[in-house]
């Protein structure tokens, strides 16, 4: 098998991909994922980034896209071309969650608290009905900055995003691998690959909480580059300790 080679942000996405899977005991053999591919750059690179290591840890597993389009335009064609190159299976399905959510059924919640809750429903149902052992997302270290923040503001709570979690009794695994890596080395890793990635568009596009707070984010930071990274390693290497798992005795079986 040839040897795979990349560009440094993509080097930079497969190998602390494969940090966190590795210490967190995210995969084992014969592991059924689902890869929520909403079109964005984030899960393009998830989808490659998997394909990568597909060809890495020392054991089979497989991936499947699953997209499911929330109803603003047909645009997920790019996709389609895009399994079929690949030999990627895929769900592909389009749905009314973009505009139920902006109607006056949502009365109570966000349009993308909505939309998001009846996405990751649908999600779970197509990880049941396809017998996926995992369902993997593409969050980052810039969504795990944000989802910190939000529920420090919010909430008075001290909480992130979990990089691997335990649904239904066991029966489905939520994990985010790419957890660790910033969002500049995703945007520069897409267009390495050169990934088909389209424009999002949700009305509420850009004009969320979770943009506002990054925002914030960014007036604080300012120019002072070490304050940024120190913040982003601390926030991953906490999130990192609550989630690593032992490896097992004969250091072989999960990755």
């Amino acid at each position: 098998m040839p040897r795979l080679v990349f560009t440094y942000h993509q080097e930079r996405c497969v190998r602390l991909a494969g940090k966190l899977m590795q210490q967190t005991a995210m995969l084992w053999p014969g592991a059924r994922v689902g890869v929520a591919a909403s079109g964005g750059m984030d899960s393009w690179v998830l989808l490659e980034v998997l394909r990568a290591r597909q060809r890495i840890v020392p054991f089979s597993f497989e991936i499947m896209a699953l997209h499911v389009n929330p109803g603003f335009e047909v645009n997920h064609l790019p996709l389609v071309e895009w399994l079929k190159k690949s030999g990627v299976s895929g769900h592909i399905e389009l749905t009314d969650h973009g505009p139920r959510a902006h109607s006056p059924e949502n009365r109570k919640r966000s349009a993308c608290f909505y939309c998001a809750m009846l996405r990751r429903k649908r999600l779970f149902d197509l990880c049941r009905e396809y017998g996926l052992t995992h369902l993997a997302f593409g969050h980052t270290a810039d969504d795990l900055a944000s989802t910190f923040l939000m529920n420090l503001f919010q909430t008075g709570k001290v909480d992130g995003m979990s990089a691997s979690e335990s649904f239904f009794g066991g029966a489905l695994q939520v994990i985010r691998p790419l957890l660790l890596v910033e969002k500049k080395h995703i945007r520069r890793a897409a267009a390495h690959w050169e990934l088909p990635v389209w424009s999002n568009p949700c009305p509420s596009a850009g004009v969320t909480k979770r943009a506002e707070i990054m925002e914030d984010l960014s007036a604080f930071i300012g120019g002072h580059k070490e304050r940024k990274k120190n913040f982003f390693n601390g926030l991953t290497r906490w999130q990192l300790d609550k989630n690593r798992v032992l490896p097992p005795e004969d250091g072989h079986g999960s990755a």
